[in-house]
């Protein structure tokens, strides 16, 4: 016969209650002294503290992706380090992290908006730093987001200076749509695109959303425009859906048809309508304006005055691809290709053929660019477009510069892409910029373009 175990007064592996077990130590100690408790429990005492950490994001964990939050961690100890970390993973699964440490103020509290960084992907105050300096884990990948219907998600964590460990977390969900908008997929005709349209009654301005020559449809920009009160087509133009992955040629009469289908839409405050475009897309955008009627206003964010890579028809006219110049490709120490001085005048004699005829606009144009931009020279070709609007009376445009920005002015808060993929070159290449002032110049860019398209559609000087 089997005699049951003497049970050991002390013993908590025979407790049947629902007491957590650092409670049970406690009461099973209450005779003991009090010294010879606390020192049992130093993990009970780390345990409490770190229930009272809370890291909050406001106004709210949930906005959209072009606003500022305001990232706190309360109820640390006073003047104690923390670091602050924050990742997403990008609809191609790319991961991208950033970091910072801070000091807790006397009453224990770390205001990101406030309190410096003292160290990790950026430094000084920062208040949506830890977002616009986040850095991929693979190389050269710039942020995808195919999908505006969900929101991107970012992850913050607050760690323990010392060990590590995490004291606190929240997610901040960074959408695209405020609620009420329609996303209108458009398959008109030969047109490929996306429809934005604002809640409200309207009828409200119409925008053609131009991106680069990568192809696919990138609707980030569009959506977010969207809800400043715009009707934007993101407009597909290559390597997308039926369009063709490789074209021999562009025709402007697509991009005519485009302009047309805007402009009819019962939403859209015409006739006149706004341009926005980036990289390639720019000399597309200057061609709109010069060929097509019904553009008021056009933004070409670091473009080229003339046409690039491949021939762009319209009618009985052609506008042949501006040829680089190999020998004045480099490469970098880090083995990157360097492409900043490959294209040449296209103002020279033999060049000309490529120039884009922009005196022949009316429109009003905006010339945003970055002076570290490694794409190509953007701040030669602004310079010579505007040149050739002012030789012909033309002064309704505006030239805006950056120092130290790169290539891909985004919308605010986008983490800065230094290299990548260049489609027309087949490799990986130098964009430019230093994080800070790129985000800085986006941040600006932003308000700006909303600020010219508010001022310039509004059914005047059109083209």
């Amino acid at each position: 016969m089997e005699s049951s175990p003497t049970e050991d007064p002390h013993s908590i592996s025979q407790c049947s209650d629902n007491i957590d077990v650092p409670t049970r130590l406690e009461q099973r100690l209450q005779g003991y002294s009090g010294h010879y408790s606390e020192s049992l429990f130093p993990f009970r005492r780390a345990q409490m503290a770190y229930s009272q950490i809370r890291l909050k994001i406001l106004p709210s964990a949930r906005c959209l992706f072009d606003k500022l939050v305001q990232v706190k961690v309360e109820g640390l100890a006073p003047h104690k380090h923390v670091k602050l970390r924050s990742k997403l993973v990008d609809d191609r699964g790319v991961i991208f992290k950033a970091s910072a440490l801070y000091k807790a103020n006397e009453a224990g509290l770390v205001d990101v908006c406030r309190a410096p960084s003292l160290g990790g992907s950026y430094t000084g105050v920062e208040p949506m730093g830890l977002f616009w300096a986040m850095a991929p884990e693979t190389p050269h990948s710039k942020l995808l987001k195919k999908n505006v219907l969900s929101p991107t998600v970012v992850e913050i964590e607050a760690l323990s200076a010392e060990t590590g460990e995490v004291l606190a977390s929240e997610t901040n969900e960074r959408g695209y749509m405020t609620e009420g908008m329609r996303r209108v997929p458009v398959q008109e005709g030969r047109i490929r695109g996306v429809l934005f349209v604002p809640p409200g009654k309207g009828p409200f301005p119409g925008i053609v959303d131009l991106y680069t020559f990568g192809g696919r449809l990138t609707e980030p920009r569009a959506s977010l425009l969207a809800n400043k009160g715009f009707v934007v087509l993101a407009l597909a133009y290559m390597g997308y859906e039926d369009l063709p992955k490789s074209p021999k040629k562009l025709d402007l009469e697509y991009f005519e048809e485009a302009v047309t289908y805007l402009r009819k839409q019962p939403e859209v405050n015409g006739p006149g309508i706004g341009v926005i475009s980036i990289s390639h897309s720019g000399g597309l955008a200057l061609s709109m304006s010069s060929f097509l009627s019904g553009i008021s206003a056009t933004v070409c964010i670091n473009s080229c005055s003339a046409n690039t890579v491949i021939p762009l028809h319209y009618k009985d006219t052609v506008i042949s691809a501006l040829p680089p110049v190999m020998k004045n490709v480099r490469i970098t120490d880090s083995g990157l290709v360097d492409i900043r001085d490959a294209l040449p005048d296209p103002s020279l004699e033999k060049n000309r053929a490529s120039l884009i005829p922009i005196e022949r606009a009316s429109c009003h144009f905006l010339f945003a660019v970055s002076e570290d931009d490694h794409n190509w020279n953007s701040g030669f070709f602004a310079k010579q477009a505007a040149a050739t609007l002012r030789n012909h009376g033309k002064e309704h445009f505006q030239v805006v510069t950056y120092p130290k920005a790169g290539h891909f002015l985004e919308v605010p808060h986008m983490p800065h892409c230094p290299s990548g993929f260049h489609a027309a070159v087949g490799t990986e290449v130098v964009f430019g910029g230093e994080p800070k002032a790129h985000s800085e110049a986006q941040l600006d860019l932003w308000e700006r373009v909303q600020e010219f398209f508010k001022s310039h559609l509004d059914n005047k000087g059109t083209c």
